[in-house]
């Protein structure tokens, strides 16, 4: 999982993405694309990727479709990743 998490969160448009969905319950691709002056088709491959990586979900409403930042996802993928580096281990020597 955290692997998926980190490749969707290299590109710097999908980190502004997040960023721009962040604090809000939901937001119109229409308005996320013009918050970003990114083209819609632009927009629309990278919401693709981060609905992948679970870090967006999104809802359609007729001819619109909403999207909402899923925070968990980046709290776990990052908490999984100090763990494999072992951060937050008692030290075995100091023991």
């Amino acid at each position: 999982m955290a692997d998926g998490v980190f490749a969707a969160l290299s590109h710097p448009t999908r980190r502004a993405v997040l960023r721009e969905l962040a604090g809000r319950d939901w937001m119109l691709a229409g308005d996320l694309a013009e918050a970003l002056d990114v083209a819609g088709p632009t927009l629309s491959g990278h919401l693709r990727i981060l609905r992948e990586a679970d870090l967006v979900v999104s809802e359609r409403r007729g001819t619109t479709i909403r999207y909402m930042a899923n925070a968990s996802v980046v709290e776990s993928a990052f908490a999984a990743f100090l763990q494999s580096l072992g951060v937050g281990r008692a030290d075995p020597e100091n023991e």
